[in-house]
Formats: C-alpha cells, sequence, structure tokens
C-alpha cells in the first residue's frame, strides 16, 4: 500500500484544523440570542433610577467609564467620550436594554485615538494568547484526534484491494474509496468541533455547506448526470466492448465506456462519442448479442404468373447458398398485389460469426433474381399508359414500328458455377478497436466479469 499522501492528507486537515482552534473565542457568538433587558429591581421605573443604574454600568467598564448620562421623561441623553465606535454603540445598545427607557440620544463624541484603539486589540491579544498557553494540551488532543481520524481515513481509502474486491469493477472501487475519504474528513471535523464545545458553529457550517452544494448541483447538472449513468452503466452494461451497436440513430462498434461518454467507432473509422446520459436513457440496437441475424428483400413478379411457384422457386435458390442457415429456415411471403406487378418477400437467416451480413443479402438477392428469369418468371418494369388526341393517333398508326434491337449477350461470370462467394466478414474495424483498446492509458469501465442486460 503506498503511503507517501498521507503527509499531505494530514498537512490538508492541519489547515482546516487551524480555523478550529479559534472558535472558542467566537463560538459563544454562534450560541447567545437576544441579550435580556436590564430591570430596575424593586424601586421605581423613573428618570433618576434609570441613571444611576446606567452611570454604574458605565463605571465598571473601563472603555465606557467617560459616558455622561441624563434623563427626562424616559429619554437617555448620552455624552461625553469613547476612543471607538463600537465602544459607543456598546453605550446605547446597553441603554436600550434598561427598563423604563422611551428612546435614546446619542451624543457620545468618538475620539478614535491611537492609544484607545490599539490597547484593546493588544489586551485582547494577550488574553487570547494567555489562553492558549493554558488550554495547550487540550488543543494538542484535538489536533491529535483529527489527525488520526484523518490518517485511519486515508488508509482505509488507499487499500485498492479490499476495494477492487468489494466493489464491481475498478471506477466503482475508485468511486467508495473517495466517499470514505470525505466521510473521514467530515467526522474528523465533527469530532474536534464536538471536543471545542462549538456545535452550534457545526450546525451553521452545516447549513451553508448544504446550500453551496445545492448550488453546485444545479450548475453541473449535466456533469452530475453522466457520472450516475456512468456508474448504472458499469454496473448493469448494455453492451460489451467490440459489439456493433446502435444507439438512437447512431451505429457503430463499441471501443470504451469511460466515466463521461461512450466510445464508439463508426463504419466509417471515425470515433464518435456519446454522453452517458444519452446511452442510459437511449435506445439500444446490439447486432452481436445474437450472433444469427435475419436478412431481407422484395423481388415483384408479373402479374400474371404464379406467385406461390415463385416463391418456391427463389426459396430453393435461397436454401442452396451455404451461408444461409437451414434453421431457422428460409421463408417468403407476398407483400401486396399492385396494379401490374405481384411483390414478393423473402427472408433468410446467416450466422454473423463467420458471414458477412450485406455480402450474404447481396448474395441472396442475386441468387432469387437469377432464378426467376432462368424459370420464366418476369420481373416486371413500370407501365406508363399513355392517352393521344385524335390526329396524334391516327398519326402514330400509320408510321411502322422500329424493329427491336437484339439483346447483346450476357457475359459470363467471371466466377465459376462451383466456386463459392467470398462472405467472409471483414475485420477491418475490429482490428482497430483492438488496436485502441490494447492503449493501457485508457479508462474503460467495461468488464466481461459484470452481468449484461
Amino acid at each position: 500500500m503506498k503511503l507517501q499522501n498521507i503527509p499531505c492528507a494530514c498537512l490538508g486537515g492541519l489547515a482546516a484544523l487551524l480555523l478550529i482552534l479559534l472558535v472558542p473565542a467566537a463560538s459563544h457568538a454562534w450560541q447567545s440570542g437576544e441579550e435580556p433587558a436590564i430591570t430596575l429591581g424593586a424601586e421605581a421605573e423613573d428618570d433618576t433610577a434609570i441613571a444611576q443604574r446606567l452611570e454604574q454600568i458605565y463605571a465598571e467598564i473601563p472603555s465606557l467609564e467617560r459616558v455622561d448620562v441624563s434623563v427626562r421623561r424616559g429619554v437617555v441623553f448620552l455624552s461625553g467620550e469613547t476612543a471607538t465606535d463600537a465602544a459607543g454603540d456598546r453605550a446605547v445598545s446597553i441603554a436600550r436594554r434598561v427598563s423604563g427607557v422611551v428612546t435614546v440620544e446619542d451624543g457620545i463624541e468618538r475620539t478614535l485615538d491611537i492609544e484607545g484603539n490599539v490597547s484593546p486589540f493588544v489586551l485582547d491579544t494577550q488574553q487570547f494568547l494567555t489562553r492558549l498557553a493554558r488550554s495547550w494540551p487540550v488543543y494538542a488532543i484535538v489536533l491529535a484526534v483529527f489527525c488520526l481520524i484523518l490518517l485511519a481515513g486515508h488508509l482505509l481509502a488507499s487499500w485498492r484491494g479490499f476495494w477492487n474486491r468489494a466493489a464491481p469493477n475498478p471506477f466503482l472501487g475508485r468511486l467508495l474509496s473517495q466517499t470514505v475519504r470525505v466521510f473521514a474528513f467530515a467526522l474528523a471535523v465533527f469530532v474536534a468541533l464536538g471536543m471545542l464545545g462549538a456545535t452550534a458553529l457545526l450546525g451553521a457550517l452545516a447549513g451553508v455547506a448544504g446550500i453551496i452544494g445545492l448550488a453546485l448541483g444545479f450548475a453541473v447538472r449535466d456533469t452530475i448526470e453522466n457520472y450516475i449513468a456512468s456508474i448504472l452503466l458499469s454496473v448493469r452494461q448494455p453492451f460489451r466492448a467490440q459489439d456493433h451497436v446502435v444507439i438512437n440513430d447512431r451505429e457503430g462498434v463499441v471501443v470504451r465506456l469511460t466515466s463521461r461518454a461512450t466510445v464508439l467507432m463508426t463504419l466509417d473509422g471515425n470515433h464518435l462519442r456519446i454522453p452517458n446520459a444519452e446511452v442510459f436513457k437511449g435506445i439500444i440496437l446490439n447486432y452481436t448479442r445474437n450472433p444469427e441475424r435475419r436478412f431481407e428483400f422484395e423481388l415483384g413478379v408479373d402479374a400474371e404468373d404464379d406467385p406461390v411457384a415463385a416463391m418456391d422457386t427463389g426459396l430453393k435458390a435461397i436454401t442452396r447458398l451455404d451461408f444461409v442457415l437451414g434453421d431457422p429456415a428460409p421463408n417468403a411471403v407476398i407483400v401486396k398485389v399492385g396494379d401490374s406487378s405481384i411483390v414478393l418477400s423473402f427472408t433468410g437467416w446467416v450466422d454473423q460469426t463467420d458471414t458477412d451480413f450485406l455480402k450474404a443479402r447481396s448474395l441472396a438477392i442475386r441468387a432469387a433474381k437469377t432464378v426467376l428469369e432462368e424459370d420464366g418468371f418476369t420481373l416486371p418494369e413500370p407501365i406508363y399508359r399513355l392517352r393521344f388526341d385524335a390526329p396524334v393517333g391516327d398519326a402514330l398508326q400509320t408510321r411502322t414500328a422500329p424493329a427491336p434491337k437484339p439483346k447483346p449477350p450476357q457475359r459470363e461470370p467471371v466466377r465459376s458455377a462451383g466456386e463459392p462467394a467470398d462472405v467472409t466478414p471483414d475485420r477491418y474495424l475490429e482490428r482497430k478497436v483492438i488496436e485502441e483498446r490494447a492503449e493501457r492509458d485508457q479508462e474503460d469501465l467495461l468488464d466481461h466479469k459484470n452481468p449484461v442486460e
């Protein structure tokens, strides 16, 4: 098992944990709600009592000790000075919380002097460092637990032998291992926040992460759809590599299945990439799953000929072909009867393993056509009826029709009658697909061990 990526994972987790270590200083802001009102006790809620109460409070706060208070008819008038804007706003907020106060008039002057603004920051920093120095064992334990959980998740995710055996294919194995890494990171963050007492912040972070995930889901909807389709296609494979398929209206030989698209090699020798979402939802016709395939063609005979005799004659010629299967046997039916012809449909079966489908169909058409013509059946040509007016008709009748030209003698085929026809399949595309798949650096989710739908 390779462990060189473990230090990188721990450093990444440490960077995330640095933000968590600062949580205790700000966690109270997440956990506290509205501040309670300040009551005056049993004494009367008059102007004097309000002013005395505020003066007592401001005297206890160093940054507000120079604030003056006067109250008339429940209206609080604040004057004096503070060093920062935050201190002045804090004085107004405290005054508004006192019961009996109608409103607060802010007349405090913000001096914004250097000492008054820098000193609180320095004091807060000193307090934070002091608290950090006192509680460093807790932070060390949290950091150790955080790194241990990340390390355990990384080791489990890197156990490729286990995931390759547990998952149906390597693609799902990698997906599960990455899921383990993400789960280990989330668990480490949850445990660290729980040990630091900042579970309320964890809820807020989870809400923000949910909103971001929803937005990203809409933004990359097509990519996610293709990715899910890739998972489903890799588990329940509708085809194998080197299968001759038609996906919707696109025909070709399957080269590979990637995490985004299905790669075909068209019959013209070109590469065609189809998004997996279209493949999963599309109509797939697989010519390779069943090696036996039926061909069909139509021939017409004259309306005065016997169609049954023509069918028997054509079937005998097709049956004599070596590449035509005897089971199932060839068949012929009458398709339609026209004004001047009877259309016959002939069908036969071939084994595509050692027979080219198009070559077999072409030779079957030639054999049936030849035997029908030799047995005296007429393959009718289109007949057009022309009607002429009387002057034109009389003129045509007085003319002598030219003698028909003798037909030139037909050339004998070069191939002898006993020589078998070449119907071997063309293996060029198959060789090209094998060469493409031999490239080791290419991703392929097709696996012969998985079931085929």
